[in-house]
């Protein structure tokens, strides 16, 4: 790739010798939070009472994959960013077999959800709230299926501090916040406004910031669970077979009819047979070497290989030596960002439901470099259209005529205002991380269920709402139109690297379709420039909406980019130049969550993002 070296004011030559020595002086620099150090172990997640959790599993004994569970079950009860009716997708590294594994929990299009019938409601997509934005609940089994598998505690052990919570834990002002906020839509719901509003009639009807809420179905939920769990016991079950035995419960027994009952009250689409053919998939992720480090992520039904496409279009490229944030360095992140998301707004979808896709072409590393060929080095494109990944793993593009005419135009023209946009495309949930002495390392990035989310019933289980990010219409996307039993392409991504077969990084934020954008400019932060896990955290990244945003809308802003308050003014200058729509923020990084592994030392350092309520505790 070349670039156009035109001639410059004297400020644009005094910003390029900054900038020269930019990731030095950056190094230097005090970091908002203070990195963690653990020798024994770490845990992470993007609330504090979540993170004590953790922290309380592994006094206990627990290992890497025990003390995540606890997190995401104290997370799930917590209902900001995420609940039980929602999805997980998680990267565990198993230090016996040195390998990493993926868990795919996310649920299924329920019975009756074809684009015939979201059509007939005179929808463009599925909603995104609602009983019909729900597809299968998936976290109580990737939870309890992790467990099972790679645990060594019993699940009565792990799910102690959420059923605590459950009986009453004090509401952060977040949270309480949010449900006022959203105390309109919540009141369609009987099940949402009853837990939710605890206050109703009143000025404020939702909890007061530090007001202990309680969750007394959720509460007998877990304790369903539990029960079943001592049940097997009894019966001279091995732990594994009485997580199963809990598991069954769920998704076969009490548990799921009254789910399926409370669905089918709000107008929901669930059917009992759609919850017991549901499955969690142990499968095997995908991965890309970028220089000597090999970069891990779940396939394409996540977003996540869009980090490992850019990562291949970036690698031939000289980026230390551009400068950490200067122009030509923003111009081909975003770029190369560009050329991946298009891949993936076309090609990414549920690999366990035909069509197949071609992931084989998308991660080859010569396909990299024919889409890198695309880059304009003076300009953005606009127009960036997915490539044809199918000549380079010897097939033919069945799909060519479509990607003729994509993307289509919509029937109807998009009305939704920019923040509520944004609202979507930066749509919250958490991350977990967790790591031990012992080489257990867990990456988390569940979601779903977010408030507002109405609530199945008596369980106390919000359902999750991410049939929205399905299309209807195969001109969008071949491999993401909805049908029962397909998963949605979803932008959740943990991330995992390692280097000469051991740990070296393990990742994840929240943020939708900003994920991947924010995880790769962390990657690049430590790998290129050479910042600490916890500089590299709250370093200043860039935001593109030139992707599909894979919520609400679904709408593609080409060039607008977000970007720290910080960058300067000749750098703004230069790349409004280049057809940007620059807009600022004071904090950028987005909430990352982070562990690097120190070889040197055999010791851990933990990051937490200053973005938000992210926390982390080691030992």
């Amino acid at each position: 790739m070349r670039f156009n070296h035109r001639a410059r004011p004297p400020s644009a030559i005094m910003a390029a010798l900054t900038l020269g020595f930019f990731p030095m002086a950056l190094s230097a620099q005090s970091t908002a939070k203070p990195p963690l150090h653990g020798r024994h172990w770490i845990a992470i997640t993007g609330k504090p009472l979540a993170a004590t959790a953790g922290a309380m599993i592994f006094q206990q004994g627990g290992n890497a994959v025990d003390a995540a569970s606890a997190m995401l079950a104290a997370a799930a009860t917590m209902w900001d960013v995420l609940s039980w009716g929602g999805e997980t997708q998680a990267l565990i590294y198993n230090p016996n077999t040195g390998k990493v594994i993926g868990i795919n929990a996310l649920g299924v299009a329920p019975t009756g959800a074809t684009p015939e019938f979201f059509k007939s409601k005179d929808l463009p997509y599925p909603p995104e709230y609602g009983p019909l934005a729900a597809t299968t609940p998936g976290t109580p089994g990737g939870l309890m299926t992790m467990l099972a598998e790679y645990g060594t505690m019993s699940l009565e052990e792990v799910l102690r501090p959420a059923m605590q919570m459950a009986e009453g834990y004090p509401m952060e002002a977040q949270t309480a916040n949010n449900i006022e906020r959203n105390k309109k839509r919540i009141k369609e719901w009987s099940y949402s406004r009853d837990l939710y509003l605890t206050h109703l009639g009143e000025k404020r009807e939702a909890p007061a910031a530090g007001e202990i809420f309680r969750q007394p179905d959720l509460a007998v939920t877990l304790q369903k669970l539990v029960d079943a769990e001592r049940r097997a016991l009894r019966q001279g079950k091995t732990r594994k077979e009485a997580i199963y035995a809990a598991y069954d419960r769920f998704y076969k027994g009490d548990i799921a009819q009254e789910y399926v009952r409370g669905s089918q009250e709000l107008g929901g689409l669930h059917t009992l047979e759609d919850l017991a053919a549901w499955k969690v998939r142990i499968e095997e992720p995908v991965s890309t070497r970028y220089k000597d480090i090999d970069v891990y992520k779940l396939n394409v039904w996540t977003q996540g290989p869009a980090l490992l496409q850019a990562l291949n279009i970036l690698e031939p490229m000289d980026l230390k030596a551009m400068g950490y944030n200067s122009t030509r360095y923003i111009h081909s992140i975003y770029q190369a960002m560009s050329l991946a998301f298009a891949d993936r707004d076309f090609y990414y979808g549920d690999i366990y439901t035909p069509p197949e896709e071609p992931v084989a072409g998308l991660l080859s590393k010569a396909y990299a470099r024919e889409r890198a060929k695309l880059i304009n080095p003076d300009r953005n494109d606009p127009d960036i259209k997915p490539g044809d990944p199918y000549p380079f793993m010897g097939a033919v593009n069945p799909y060519k005529a479509i990607l003729a005419e994509w993307p289509p135009k919509p029937k109807t023209p998009v009305t939704t205002s920019e923040a509520d946009h944004d609202e979507a495309f930066f749509a919250g949930t958490t991350s977990v991380q967790a790591a031990d002495s012992s080489g257990w390392v867990v990456s988390i990035t569940p979601s779903g269920g977010w408030i507002p989310a109405a609530i199945a019933g008596h369980t106390g289980i919000g359902m999750s709402q991410r049939m929205q990010s399905f299309v209807l219409d195969e001109r969008e996307n071949p491999f993401n139109v909805v049908r029962p039993g397909q998963r949605p392409r979803v932008t959740l991504t943990p991330s995992m690297a390692l280097r000469e077969g051991k740990p070296f990084l393990s990742f994840a934020v929240q943020g939708g379709d900003s994920q991947d954008q924010n995880l790769l400019q962390f990657f690049l932060n430590v790998v290129e420039f050479g910042m600490t896990v916890q500089e590299a955290v709250e370093a200043a990244n860039i935001n593109s909406f030139q992707m599909r945003s894979s919520f609400g809308d679904h709408a593609s802003q080409p060039g607008r980019m977000t970007m720290a308050e910080s960058i300067p003014d000749w750098i703004r200058r230069d790349l409004r130049e280049m057809g940007y729509n620059l807009e600022f923020r004071r904090l950028t990084s987005g909430p990352i969550n982070a562990i690097y592994f120190d070889r040197e030392h055999g010791s851990m350092w933990g990051g937490s993002s200053n973005h938000g309520e992210d926390y982390g505790i080691a030992w």
